[in-house]
């Protein structure tokens, strides 16, 4: 929350307590206008009417301005976390460490949503409590100190209640948002492994597993219910007796009956209705405090699981994922000082234009995050990169990512057309001709219901894995990039299609496209001009 919204809530709380605190004007009003029809019925009582009335004007008017302030600025404050989830996220190199897609999708729509009744509901409120009962406490105390009194032993009791159940209701919120997410993790999970599904015939235990979790979540959202209404149970239990005890006291001293508790005088007919009037609104601001309380228990396990992603330090690619003008000059490329996270040291590397590169070594030795460099996806302390004759940052990321065709080990693609998949919005036929040659694809375009307007869910939905993988190749060499890195383009694909993928590689080399390649694949790597060998620690 950034310094201007949090001045915004403070002073439309503050606006809201105003508000409040003029009900005792209106009691004092209501008071004397009653005592004067019982004791002088002919004395004047428009004038406290009309005092009444634009008292009530103003406190609407006061307490629409404070609603309308707070909505904006929890609307600002939620909108501010969702674009810096969204931009952070989208900035993220390979997958986030915090969480699946469901999880961050459940964080940055539902949950973040959640804040928007602890700003509304629960900030106003906890500043009204903190001043509305003062004040009428020390109106009671000047009229009746029995009154005070009985107020000063009910009131404090029901915030100690209410901090052992807040507690209670924390851990059953942070233990319901954490089921939220993994229920969705597990959705998109299963919904990007159908068609395996299907053909293994596991859909009952699919169904079952997952309606396992949904029943788990309905008996942890049930709990939270229970607390929240334990604590308004609480709420309702003191302020009834502390409302019953005043307006009991309050009778028998118009009655007579009993005797003390005020300053010497009797209890008048004006001050014994301006007492009653007082003693629920004392309770108010804290009943408004309850019933937002586990608005609060939300609120802080969002807060916490936000910090929580803020806090994962994953690495952020340069640039700003902008189209840009391709970087000039020989796509020469140096990486120097690269070091892993886990401290393992990579070779340092010096690749020629038009060379042929392959990367090999055991899973975990760094081929994949050593591509990810040299494109700028990542960013490792220490390293010094260099392409193009410039170094690789923020200013040049675009600009070089401009001349890179990115071949990722996993197909991913955009629900969009298969066109779309290829050129990525860079309309140019003839481009895209040359890239469905290149991945030799052109019968499985062919095949496809509307062809090149076929369109593709994000899962490559009704593509075999060696189709996606050739699609993924056709987008790579499209615009015929002066650099293509490639994350095992041959990996867990049949032999002839491992052969055309390397075919169409070595065609890329052949017309002066510079390769670097991280592969498993010995025939692939034995074709290149250079092999670099990583290891991993032991």
């Amino acid at each position: 929350m950034v310094r201007a919204e949090a001045r915004a809530i403070q002073h439309a709380s503050l606006i809201s307590a105003v508000s409040a605190v003029l009900w005792p004007a209106q009691a004092a009003l209501v008071a004397l206008a009653i005592s004067r029809m019982l004791t002088a019925p002919d004395s004047g009582i428009v004038p406290l009417i009309a005092g009444f009335v634009a008292l009530g004007l103003i406190r609407a008017a006061l307490s629409a301005m404070a609603d309308r302030n707070l909505q904006a600025s929890a609307r600002a404050v939620v909108a501010g976390a969702r674009e810096t989830l969204v931009r952070s996220e989208a900035a993220r190199a390979g997958d986030t460490r915090f969480g699946g897609a469901g999880a961050i999708a459940a964080l940055g729509s539902t949950k973040l949503d959640l804040l928007i009744p602890y700003i509304t509901r629960y900030q106003p409120a906890r500043l009204r409590t903190a001043l509305v009962p003062l004040v009428i406490l020390a109106l009671s105390f000047w009229q009746a100190w029995v009154v005070a009194a009985v107020l000063l032993v009910a009131g404090p009791l029901i915030p100690v209640f209410m901090a052992l159940v807040g507690w209670a209701a924390k851990e059953a919120s942070a233990r319901q948002l954490a089921e939220i997410g993994t229920l969705n993790d597990t959705l998109v999970e299963r919904l990007s492994a159908l068609a395996d599904i299907r053909v293994l015939g596991a859909q009952s235990q699919v169904l079952d597993g997952f309606a396992a979790r949904a029943e788990d979540l309905r008996r942890r959202t049930m709990r939270v219910l229970a607390v929240a209404f334990l604590s308004s149970t609480v709420l309702e239990l003191f302020s009834a007796l502390g409302v019953a005890m005043v307006a009991v006291f309050v009778g028998f001293s118009l009655l007579d009956i009993v005797t003390f508790g005020t300053w010497g005088a009797k209890l008048d007919p004006a001050a014994g209705v301006f007492l009653l009037l007082l003693a629920p609104d004392f309770f108010q601001p804290l009943r408004d405090l309850s019933a937002a309380w586990h608005d609060k228990a939300a609120a802080e396990a969002v807060a916490e699981e936000y910090h929580d992603w803020s806090q994962t330090g994953a690495a952020a690619r340069l640039g700003a994922g902008m189209a840009a003008m391709p970087l000039s000059g020989p796509p020469e490329m140096t990486v120097t000082d690269a070091r892993l996270p886990s401290g393992v040291s990579l070779p340092d590397l010096h690749i020629r234009p038009g060379e042929r590169v392959a990367l090999i070594g055991p899973s975990g030795a760094g081929k994949t995050t050593l591509l990810r460099v040299l494109a700028g996806l990542v960013q490792l302390p220490g390293a010094q990169v260099r392409v193009a004759g410039q170094t690789l940052d923020d200013s040049t990321a675009d600009a070089w990512r401009a001349r890179l065709g990115w071949m990722p080990q996993a197909p991913h693609f955009l629900n969009a057309s298969l066109r779309r998949n290829i050129d990525m919005g860079q309309a140019d036929a003839a481009a895209t001709a040359r890239a469905l040659d290149r991945a030799a694809i052109g019968p499985v375009v062919a095949a496809l219901p509307q062809g090149l307007n076929t369109r593709l869910g994000e899962t490559g939905a009704g593509l075999s894995g060696g189709e996606g993988r050739r699609i993924t190749f056709a987008r790579a060499v499209h615009g015929a990039p002066d650099v293509i890195l490639a994350d095992e383009p041959t990996a867990d694909l049949d032999p002839d299609t491992a052969a055309q993928i390397t075919k169409a590689l070595l065609a890329e080399g052949a017309r002066g496209a510079t390769l670097v390649i991280a592969t498993h694949d010995q025939t692939l790597a034995a074709r290149m001009d250079r092999v670099i060998e990583l290891r991993r620690a032991e």
